[in-house]
């Protein structure tokens, strides 16, 4: 052996392998570090070990009790010499699998994780076939629990690893499962006795995943064995967390999905992205022909056909009107490949700008707000820094636990660890009971929040003032106008207590590791972009931009919302946000294109819809959106498209947009293409293809390539890969980015060549427009409030179960037992005194209509105020929300709304 000459690290042998590893390596770690499996059931790499399987023994030369311990709780010792796979080490191991096998159902070819069966594989390496203890069994008398929608559990197949109860409570956060009884009438349950439907089970299947026998399995696997599936790493489509999944593929159809340990998830996955992302693939109702229009009735027709159709009609459109009378909505679903060419569709040869997508009516106050202040318009903290080692987050207007599961999941295993999270919400969302303090405001009050925020900070002597001299411009402004919020007008204002506004100012200040972490309630509202300035000042007055653990971060809502903004889908930007106003990026992107460009700036979507209604756009193009169901005020949505001379819809289903299309063009999904999503947090992922396209069904990018040849713009791909070459060459941002390097790992741009490793954190040292810009906001009050004939503020949001419009999550049977019908929150004050009790249907009314819903009473809204789900056709809320927008990035009102509500039928 080696003399050790570096107090940090010891030396061992193991099988006769010298290895040096880092004080404090188990024998486990540094086992696998050379290449030698050692045997476990209760280990996982993301938890603390737990050493109560007894499967990872190992003999260690002069040990204790005979040399054995176990691999996964021991730390490797200088001088210590390991055998991993001696007879006594393989003796102790057989009797630890003859006395699991003995209280095990072995019922192994009718087992779903037969082949996949950690226990019937170890059984098999070590050679017992039959358990030599013929007593003290297990009684049989413990019936499966089948109540779970998508899952299992069959108590007499569980080795009581502990595995599915550790994964619940410190990584899901969640505490669903506990040990039962004692002796031989043990089992693992959810708490109290409870069956899975009757308890706080959120359905993620986290648990499911790390089983490693046959107790836990989802309901799916009746329809396939492991061995018979293809593994497809891929991303999920649901949110834009960005998790890494395998698809499972049998006969060309998608069967499963199991969590990666990709950046941002870690193995974890929610209940969409476990259980929802591969039954819509091939549901029965896919688009899988063109269907043209003829006398208000949908007839099937060729490519041809429907393709000359839709070049002639635009080109007779341009023709007649100009450029400027077409129009794109583009797809934060698709991938960026996708929305990079749809884009160029639309400015190379329909010649206009008038191109956008769903980040309008989500986060284009974010990519307006932060460009202006910072410098560019995006998240600047990776997930994982923002929630593994921080003191304290500040979190504003999101729910992650439901927008982003898997995001809240890593926020609760944060407060696990003792980071204090302050909320401010207007509702009392689920990580508020955990939380350090909840702040409830008034929707539409972020502003003065803010601005009592950073009063305290000041009047406190807490700000950064090195950092503002050195790194910020415009504070003079700021502090003259925020030297007016004092607590108590602010707490007027925001409807919450002085002192808690007082608290949640030092807490923040004061902290070392502090991230601003926000979403849509932040965004949707007339001064969304306000408001998200104003969390940038917050963060830049206290020195928290540019460093670890700290930054502004905005949660961006689909799977690739990020990458529809980056890859140019929007009317002032081409593709990297390089504006359409500069002579220099028009004269590169005209050399690049071959074709002269418009130089005028475009309509947003929310200006599209208008100006149709005017006679002024006459022929759109929607990709993969449906704002019948998404946008505000649905009514004048639906008068927009029937002003229009011709549209076109590109999409999966039948979707009530769809159904006012001159043609519908039936375009794929994620599972069936290649490409690459970009997630909230900058990344971007490979997205690969599973199964081949449904009918006659066509790469979306394919599509745009025939619709720009036939209008008079050739334009045609190999594939996805030249795509993203083309991005690279006329993206900065983009320029280090091939299928290559994502082929081998993910990338956060900025990343401008092929040596850039990527840019996690965004804004150190300096800002991306030199100095971080203060802007100094008052508050202004939203466009509509309650009055006495609609005397309810009204808020809208995500749930849990389903996502936006449903048009995935609604084609999965599990989902749809859980979470089936829309629902509105009412305070218990407000629906005694309407008369209305829990589950009764309500008629709600704005302005601009009314629907019927159902009530769901409680206090996670305060009294007069209400909060709506948008993803149900029944009560679809936005026929009664609010379509006035906020002035920079015209983004809808969605958060503030005044209704009136009455029972029905009574």
């Amino acid at each position: 052996m080696k003399t050790k000459l570096h107090t940090q690290t010891v030396t061992l042998s193991i099988d006769n392998q010298e290895v040096t590893v880092p004080k404090g390596t188990t024998i486990l770690e540094a086992a696998k570090g050379l290449g030698v499996e050692i045997p476990t059931l209760c280990h996982l790499k993301e938890l603390a070990p737990d050493g109560s399987c007894r499967m990872c023994v190992v003999e260690v030369e002069g040990g204790r009790r005979g040399g054995l311990t176990t691999a996964c709780t021991a730390h490797c010792q200088e001088d210590m010499v390991v055998a991993t796979h001696s007879e006594k080490v393989a003796d102790s191991r057989r009797f630890i699998l003859d006395l699991l096998l003995s209280n095990h159902k072995l019922e192994c070819f009718s087992c779903g994780k037969n082949g996949d069966c950690q226990l019937q594989q170890y059984a098999l390496d070590y050679g017992i076939d039959a358990t030599s203890f013929t007593e003290g069994k297990r009684m049989p008398c413990h019936q499966e629990d089948t109540s779970n929608p998508f899952f299992s559990y069959d108590p007499e197949k569980c080795i009581m690893c502990r595995r599915c109860a550790r994964v619940c409570q410190l990584r899901q956060g969640r505490d669903v499962l506990s040990i039962a009884n004692r002796g031989f009438e043990t089992k693992m349950m959810p708490s109290y006795g409870q069956a899975f439907d009757q308890s706080i089970c959120e359905s993620c299947g986290n648990c499911v995943s790390s089983c490693p026998t046959g107790a836990l399995t989802a309901k799916d696997m009746k329809e396939y064995r492991k061995w018979e599936t293809q593994k497809i790493p891929t991303t999920c489509p649901h949110c834009g967390t960005g998790c890494q999944m395998n698809l499972l593929v049998k006969n060309n159809r998608l069967v499963g999905v199991e969590p990666l340990d990709g950046p941002a998830n870690k193995n974890l996955l929610c209940v969409k992205g476990k259980f929802a992302s591969y039954k819509f693939v091939g549901s029965g109702d896919r688009l899988t022909e063109p269907l043209i229009k003829r006398n208000g009735i949908f007839e099937p027709a060729s490519w041809e056909e429907a393709l000359t159709l839709v070049s002639s009609k635009f080109n007779e459109i341009k023709a007649e009107n100009g450029p400027d009378a077409l129009a794109g909505f583009s797809c934060s679903r698709a991938t960026n490949e996708d929305n990079y060419v749809f884009q160029k569709m639309v400015r190379a040869a329909f010649g206009t700008n008038n191109v956008d997508n769903c980040a309008r009516v989500c986060h284009s106050a974010s990519v307006h707000g932060l460009a202006q202040t910072l410098g560019s318009g995006a998240m600047t903290n990776p997930i994982a820094d923002i929630t593994e080692d921080v003191d304290m987050i500040l979190l504003v207007g999101s729910n992650p636990e439901e927008a982003h599961p898997v995001i809240g999941a890593q926020i609760r295993q944060a407060i696990q660890r003792g980071t204090q999270v302050v909320v401010v919400d207007p509702r009392k969302i689920n990580l508020v009971k955990d939380s350090a303090l909840h702040l409830q405001v008034q929707a539409g009050t972020n502003v003065a929040f803010a601005n009592g925020m950073m009063h305290v900070i000041l009047k406190e002597g807490l700000a950064d003032r090195h950092f503002i001299e050195e790194r910020t411009e415009g504070f003079s402004d700021l502090e003259k106008m925020v030297a007016d919020y004092t607590p108590e007008k602010v707490a007027e204002i925001c409807h919450i207590h002085p002192e808690d506004l007082i608290q949640a100012a030092r807490m923040y200040a004061k902290a070392e590791k502090a991230p601003i972490i926000y979403c849509l309630g932040v965004t949707e509202h007339s001064t969304g972009t306000e408001g998200v300035m104003s969390m940038s000042n917050l963060a830049m007055l206290v020195g928290k931009v540019g460093k670890p653990g700290c930054g502004v971060n905005p949660l961006r809502g689909q799977n690739n919302v990020q990458g529809a903004c980056d890859m140019g889908c929007m009317p002032y930007d081409f593709p990297g946000y390089q504006k359409v106003n500069n002579p220099e990026v028009i004269d590169k992107f005209e050399k690049a294109w071959h074709v002269p460009l418009n130089r005028n700036t475009g309509l947003t979507s929310t200006k599209v819809l208008p100006a149709a209604t005017a006679g002024n756009v006459k022929g759109l193009y929607i990709f993969g959106e449906d704002p019948i169901v998404t946008d505000p005020d649905t009514g004048h949505v639906r008068q927009a498209l029937e002003s229009l001379d011709f549209l076109v819809v590109q999409e999966l289903f039948m979707t009530e947009t769809a159904a006012y299309a001159d043609v519908v063009l039936p375009g794929i999904s994620y599972a069936e293409k290649d490409g690459t999503f970009t997630n909230t947090e900058r990344r971007v992922q490979r997205v690969r293809k599973a199964v081949e396209p449904r009918g006659q069904a066509r790469e979306d990018y394919e599509i745009f390539c025939e619709v720009m040849t036939r209008m008079g713009y050739p334009c045609a791909y190999e594939s996805a890969k030249e795509i993203m070459k083309e991005i690279s060459a006329v993206t900065p941002s983009f320029g280090g980015i091939n299928y290559e390097r994502l082929e081998k790992e993910s990338l956060q741009w900025p990343c401008r060549s092929l040596t850039d490793p990527g840019t996690p954190i965004m804004h150190v040292g300096s800002f991306a427009r030199g100095k971080g810009l203060f802007k100094a906001i008052p508050y202004k009050q939203a466009q509509e409030l309650p009055d006495e004939e609609y005397p309810y503020l009204m808020s809208t949001g995500r749930m849990l179960y389903h996502y936006n419009t449903r048009a995935m999550t609604g084609r999965t049977e599990g989902i749809n037992q859980i979470a089936n019908h829309s629902y509105i929150e009412i305070n218990a004050v407000d629906a005694q005194a309407l008369g209305i009790q829990e589950g009764d249907k309500v008629e709600v009314h704005s302005r601009r209509g009314k629907i019927e819903t159902y009530a769901a009473v409680g206090n996670r809204v305060f009294p007069q105020e209400v909060f709506m789900t948008f993803h149900f056709p029944d009560g679809n809320v936005n026929e009664i929300t609010n379509a006035v927008f906020d002035d920079i990035a015209t983004i809808p009102e969605y958060k503030v709304c005044a209704v009136a509500i009455k029972p029905v039928n009574k």
